[in-house]
Formats: structure tokens, sequence, C-alpha cells
């Protein structure tokens, strides 16, 4: 399957927006200075994605339930690499894993917080300066332009938090950084709780650089953090 355009128009697509907090979602998205385009069907978002090719994608998870995790997949199996928020009720590790595992960037609690919101709004949305620059640690290549992975001339795509974290990685190679450091540096805003989201990104992470049977190269520092080194 060939990838999907990753040209972003200046819309953000809210599926299934709990009615109380929707006025308040849709206007924290027009000052931010996007168009807030709402659709209260799953079925009708997979062919808004076509035709608006939207920056974002918020999906009410309190509303879809788990469909609204079905619909994220769908996303992400046709290779949507845009961002993707899921408004949870709850913030518990089963929660964070389950939102995370369907492909989704990040997540909003409720009752909903403009604060919150717009800086998950700056921080994935936030103008990328063009550049053809690469970082390179042994045979993994992560292209910052395209925002792909290549290893042994397999490339891969990334989520916008996966891009974030292998970066982070392949900018301290051989350098051990700690969980806090990692949620400080990548996750760019005060992370609570337990970071055991961590793991599920470097899970992820490695599956995919590892899909051919690739050795090992992030390696986990037990009690510490993580390194990216040679075995």
């Amino acid at each position: 399957m060939s990838p999907v355009t990753t040209e972003r128009s200046t819309c953000v697509l809210l599926v299934k927006p709990e009615e109380k907090m929707s006025q308040s979602l849709c206007h924290d998205v027009q000052e931010s200075g996007y168009e807030a385009v709402i659709t209260t069907e799953l079925v009708k978002g997979l062919g808004l994605m076509k035709t608006l090719t939207p920056a974002m994608v918020v999906i009410d998870q309190t509303q879809t339930g788990e469909a609204g995790f079905k619909f994220c997949r769908q996303l992400r199996s046709a290779r949507y690499r845009l961002p993707i928020l899921m408004v949870m009720a709850q913030e518990t590790v089963d929660d964070r894993v389950a939102c995370l595992e369907a492909g989704a960037d990040d997540y909003l609690l409720k009752p909903y917080r403009s604060e919150m919101f717009l800086d998950l709004l700056q921080l994935y949305l936030q103008p990328s300066t063009p550049t053809s620059e690469q970082l390179r640690f042994g045979n993994l290549i992560l292209d910052l332009t395209t925002r792909r992975a290549i290893r042994n001339n397999r490339e891969f795509d990334l989520t916008a938090k996966e891009f974030e974290l292998l970066r982070y990685l392949m900018q301290h190679p051989r350098e051990v950084v700690t969980r806090e450091q990692i949620l400080e540096n990548v996750w760019g805003y005060d992370f609570m709780g337990e970071s055991n989201v961590i793991e599920v990104y470097i899970r992820y992470l490695r599956l995919k650089i590892e899909d051919e049977g690739e050795k090992r190269l992030i390696q986990t520092v037990r009690g510490v953090g993580y390194v990216l080194r040679e075995p």
C-alpha cells in the first residue's frame, strides 16, 4: 500500500465530540487558526479524511467506545501519519496503553481544559523548518524532512510521537537517558503519573526497527532508562 499524502490542510477533524465540550473545542481550534470540522459518524470520518486531509484528528473515545479505537487503527493501517488525539474519561495505565496501542499520539482527559488542548495543538502542529537533515546511527537513518526511518534500505512510517522519541535517542547516541529526561524532552509538558507510556513506545519502535530480524539498537538500562547503542 502506498503512503497517504502528508500534505495537510488547515482543518482539525473532530470525531463525535461530546456536545457539552464541542463548543469550547471548536472555539479553541478556530482561535488557533484552524477550521473545526465535526463528524458524528465514524463512517463519514473515513471519507472526510480523503477529502480534507486534516492537520489533526481528535476522537472522543468517551462517545465512540471501542469503535473509536478501531477508527484510530484504521487510520494508521491506511498509513495516515497525522497526529491523532483521543479524549479519555480517566487516566489509568490500561487506558493509556489502549489509547497508544490503537495508534493515537496523545490524549486529553475530561473535564475538558483549554490550556491542555492548546498545549497539545502547539506541540503537534507547530510549523516545521524545511530541512534535508538526516540523523544516522549505524545502518539506521532518520529523515527529518519526511519523518520516516530507514534501516538496511527498508523504509517505515512513524507516528508523530514515535518520530520524536527516535529523534531524541538518535540525538544522544550511546548516552543513557532516563525516563524523566524522555518525558520532559519528548512529550514537552508535565506528564503526570507513571512512565509506562515510554515502554509502550519503545516496544513499537523496536517492532518497526527490528522488523527484519535486525539486531537491537535501543537497549534497556534496567532501573534507569534507555540507550541507543550497538549490541
